[in-house]
């Protein structure tokens, strides 16, 4: 990248016209060739993967699978039969029906609606008339009972749903964008005739119910804020902006393009605009602040410039790769669901670091003075910059005079953060956490006030029978199911078999209602109580095998191969890191204090997100609807983006630290002016990425809330604790054995230097433009 922003600096214009080429390519692949989003993830060799495949013989494959929605609504007063009511949903019903995307609508005013429930019900009926007359009764009697426990009105009469089955090939993803817009907007007019209250819920419309506004614009305003009163000039305030909006323009165009190849989640644009605005602007503003520094050292813009870039500017090379590392490391967990996350985030990040070395330098070779113009009226004219006498040099002074107590108080006070995270427990948000009067929220409380908490997370169980139509087996299962504790009910019931088993039923699919709402723990111990005795006893019993799949089971599953794959994870990302810092600074300790100290403040940011999105501690000021488990990826994508942006900030301290040991050998002078040059521009860039964060907290998708606070706080205990105070206090006690490296280690070891060669730095044999100089 070195001779790339050299030439860019030297050769401004023609630099401008290559990027802008490179952005019209990227342009032409995204919107050309984009591809779709999806939430959809496979768990291999999991029970809920097995369970599901089961399923997928059986006629629960559509529930099981997430492939219906279901509309539901209640009356203000009297029955949901009541005429007027029936007269205000049935024309809401037929529209749905008639959706691209739904092969069948079920309701509970009439036959269903769609060419497969009318051949289903004409089949089922020629196969009764067939029937012997005592397997006729039977038979009967089992239609009975299932109109009973499978009614789709409630047992007091005030609530009624319907449930739409998808077409295409079953998932979740079956279900356009446009259609599930165009069920929303249905039940929204629904809502409200003749005093019903509507709703609807279903996993494939929340997947596809359209994207999240985008809070992009809240955190640029902040930025510009801090970068004015960080540089007080207008146009040096803006480049880091403009610079960063480009490059993100140009990664989230490619994330569209990765879609065609692989799975990226529909909230993946928005994770990686969050990424990589934040990382844009710290890495423009990492070498604007060293033009900045040698303007103030009374260089000459061009050789400011240069000097920017062959110093500043490897640091960002060095922390933009750092950083993919950390993000593709994710492809170890094996787990599709987040290769397109780690991509998505990747290109963004990689964009946006090409923006800050290509775009950058060549608006620095540009404007040369100018890039610094346009002050602010009470913004003080820069003096010639003293590293001893800045503020960040005092207070590296004050921390080395007992840097014992510095260290001691930002270590309790980070762990006394992260002790919370001892208590985290793991599941998917569901519409419940939606903010309030959404259609998804709605429909998640009247199912739960007609039917129970249960019925909107409940399990199916795969029933491998011991043999083709063995009635017996079934029901000696779901005897031991409904007597299990924690359980509501089942469908089918007992009474209800001979409706379901035909002579060649080998698997067969039981719905496990819960007592409990999906994300209390006691349907979690409700699962393991199933898989752990139930079950078994009941194959010890019956001979048939069963399996438990269904959105919560997936969530434990997803959560136990996360913890087994961990390790191998952390040793990956972490192993890289330290060997790439090992590299640049010639060390054994610093690299090893720095991943230590990264895992210190993921624990912390993790303790902050119990705190808030488990316990409730200021959940209502952000919105937080309910309280209650932590999405399992979460500690893993949150350590991918905070080890790769912790790098970054040890990156730009220690550098310039070990800038000052190499020339002094004096560590304390080292620690010391390493603050002083690196300490101020750490910290407006962490502030700016932390605005950045904080700026999507108030999203409606609670994903993206929920990350906005985890990698804020992430950042924010990082920079602000961790790398300004805990690292400097402990690198100080440690002395000069900080830069201890083996011999033997350090003659094998090649040499990297951030900070450039003098010769790169004084050189430039091309001439300065007019324009560097004005």
């Amino acid at each position: 990248m070195g001779p790339l922003s050299r030439w860019a600096v030297n050769k401004p214009i023609p630099a401008l016209i290559s990027w802008l080429a490179v952005l019209v390519a990227v342009g032409i692949l995204g919107f050309g060739f984009g591809g779709e989003y999806n939430d959809s993830f496979e768990l291999p060799d999991t029970e809920s993967a097995t369970a599901q495949e089961l399923l997928s013989q059986t006629a629960g494959a559509s529930e099981a699978s997430g492939a219906t929605i279901r509309i539901v609504w209640s009356p203000e007063s009297g029955p949901v039969t009541d005429p007027a009511v029936v007269a205000a949903v049935e024309p809401v019903l037929k529209e749905v029906s008639e959706l691209d995307s739904v092969a069948c609508v079920q309701g509970p005013y009439g036959p269903p609606v769609g060419e497969s429930c009318e051949a289903s019900e004409a089949l089922d009926e020629a196969q009764l008339a067939q029937l012997p007359p005592e397997q006729q009764q039977a038979m009967q009697q089992a239609v009975e009972a299932g109109k009973k426990a499978a009614s789709p009105i409630s047992p007091d009469g005030q609530v009624a749903y319907t449930t739409a089955t998808l077409a295409g090939d079953g998932g979740p993803e079956s279900l356009s964008t446009a259609d599930a817009t165009a069920i929303i907007d249905a039940v929204e007019g629904l809502d409200g005739q003749e005093g019903l209250t509507a709703g609807a819920s279903g996993s494939a419309l929340s997947f596809a119910a359209g994207e999240p506004p985008s809070s992009e614009g809240i955190g640029l305003l902040v930025a510009i804020v801090i970068l004015l009163i960080a540089f007080g000039s207008v146009v040096a305030a803006g480049l880091p902006l403009v610079v960063a909006v480009v490059g993100l323009f140009g990664g989230l165009t490619l994330v569209t393009f990765v879609a065609n190849f692989l799975d990226v989640a529909t909230f993946g644009p928005t994770l990686a605009a969050m990424i990589g605005l934040g990382v844009g602007i710290d890495y423009s503003l990492f070498v604007m602040n060293r033009f900045r520094q040698a303007k103030m050292a009374e260089k000459d813009a061009h050789s400011a410039a240069i000097e920017a870039v062959n110093t500043a500017g490897r640091a960002v090379a060095f922390a933009g790769v750092t950083v993919i590392f950390a993000l593709m490391g994710l492809w170890v967990l094996g787990i599709n669901f987040f290769n397109g996350l780690s991509v998505a985030a990747s290109v963004t990040v990689f964009m946006v670091m090409l923006s800050a070395l290509w775009m950058l330098p060549a608006l620095l070779g540009l404007l040369g003075d100018k890039a610094l113009g346009l002050r602010l009226p009470w913004a003080r004219k820069p003096k010639k910059w003293d590293p001893e006498d800045s503020a960040w040099a005092r207070y590296g002074r004050m921390l080395q005079k007992k840097p014992l107590i510095p260290f001691a108080l930002s270590l309790i006070v980070v762990l006394l953060i992260a002790g919370s995270v001892t208590n985290m427990r793991f599941g998917f948000a569901d519409d419940g956490g939606r903010p309030e009067g959404t259609v998804l929220h709605t429909g998640y409380v009247l199912m739960a006030e007609g039917f129970g908490p249960g019925i909107n997370g409940p399990f199916y169980v795969a029933v491998d029978l011991p043999s083709e139509g063995d009635a017996k087996a079934l029901a000696g299962t779901i005897t031991a199911i409904e007597g299990t504790e924690g359980v509501a009910s089942t469908l089918p019931t007992v009474e209800m078999i001979p409706l379901v088993m035909q002579p060649d039923t080998q698997v067969s699919a039981v719905q496990v209602v819960p007592t409990t709402a999906p994300q209390d723990e006691a349907t979690t111990d409700l699962l393991n109580r199933l898989r752990d005795e139930t079950l078994p006893a009941a194959e010890t019993a019956t001979g048939a095998k069963s399996y438990v799949g269904g959105f919560q089971a997936v969530t434990a599953d997803f959560t136990t191969v996360l913890i087994d794959s961990l390790p191998l994870f952390l040793s990956v990302v972490m192993g890289l890191g330290f060997l790439a810092l090992m590299l640049l600074f010639r060390s054994i300790i610093v690299p090893l204090t720095a991943v230590l100290t990264s895992l210190l403040s993921l624990a912390a940011a993790m303790g902050v997100t119990v705190l808030v999105f488990q316990w409730g501690w200021g959940a209502e000021l952000i919105g937080v609807e309910n309280t209650g488990p932590i999405m399992p990826f979460l500690p893993v994508m949150v350590f991918a983006i905070l080890f790769g942006l912790s790098m970054d900030y040890e990156v730009f301290l220690v550098s310039r630290m070990q800038e000052e040991w190499l020339r002094t050998k004096n560590n304390r002078a080292a620690v010391r002016l390493g603050l002083a040059g690196s300490g101020r521009v750490v910290a407006i860039a962490a502030a700016i990425m932390a605005s950045v964060f904080l700026a999507f907290v108030p999203s409606p998708t609670q994903e993206i809330k929920l990350f906005g606070v985890a990698l804020a706080s992430a950042v924010i205990i990082d920079a602000f604790i961790v790398r300004l105070v805990l690292v400097p206090s402990l690198m100080t006690m440690l002395g000069k054995s900080n830069w201890w490296l083996p011999g033997w280690l350090d003659r094998i070891l090649p040499t990297i230097n951030i900070e450039g060669e003098s010769d790169e730095i004084e050189d430039d044999t091309a001439e300065p433009q007019t324009s560097n100089t004005q």
